[in-house]
C-alpha cells in the first residue's frame, strides 16, 4: 500500500494505554519482541469489541506484564484519546493493513507489588526485557514515530509525576 490517499483513508484502531509508576515515580517500559530495531514502550493494546477502555488496559496489564490488577491502582485517566499513524513503510505491514495508526485512551497507574510480580513471559509475549525509568526519558526510547504521542502523555499527567 503506496498510495497516501490508500493511508489516510484507513481508520485508527482503538486501544488503551499503560503507564505504571512503581514507588520510586519510575515509569515500567518493555522493550518490543517483534520489532527490528530496539524499541521501547509502556503496554499498549488494542480495545476488543463490547470492552471498555479501562477493562482493555487492565486486560493487556495482565498479557503484556504478567502485572494482576490488584498490584495496581488508578491515578488517573488521560481526558482525551491520543493517536499516532504508522510510518507509511509500516502501514499494511501490521495489524494486516487495516488501520493507520492507534486511538489512545491512556490511563496512569500505580504500581504496589514488588518487580518479582512482573513476568513478561506470558501466553502472548510481547517484550523481550522490561526496567522502570524516569518518565522524562520515555521520549527518547521510544521509536521516533511515537515520540509526540508519548510527550503529549507526559504532558497528560504533568501534575502526577514526580
Amino acid at each position: 500500500m503506496t498510495d497516501t490517499t490508500d493511508i489516510y483513508s484507513l481508520p485508527y484502531r482503538p486501544c488503551a494505554g499503560l503507564m505504571i509508576l512503581n514507588r520510586d515515580g519510575k515509569v515500567f517500559v518493555g522493550q518490543r519482541k517483534d520489532a527490528s530495531i530496539e524499541a521501547w514502550q509502556m503496554p499498549q493494546g488494542g480495545i476488543d469489541p463490547g470492552e471498555d477502555a479501562e477493562t482493555a488496559a487492565l486486560r493487556e496489564l495482565g498479557e503484556e506484564t504478567g502485572i494482576t490488577p490488584d498490584k495496581v491502582s488508578l491515578i488517573a485517566i488521560g481526558p482525551r484519546e491520543l493517536s499516532y499513524d504508522l510510518p507509511p513503510d509500516l502501514v499494511g505491514k501490521v495489524w494486516k493493513g487495516k488501520w493507520r495508526g492507534q486511538r489512545q485512551r491512556w490511563f496512569l497507574y500505580r504500581f504496589h507489588g514488588e518487580d518479582s510480580d512482573v513476568n513478561i513471559a506470558t501466553e502472548h509475549e510481547e517484550f523481550i526485557a522490561w526496567r522502570w525509568i524516569d518518565p522524562a526519558d520515555l521520549p527518547v526510547l521510544i521509536v521516533p514515530f511515537k515520540k509526540a504521542l508519548y510527550e503529549e502523555i507526559l504532558e497528560m499527567f504533568a501534575g502526577h509525576l514526580g
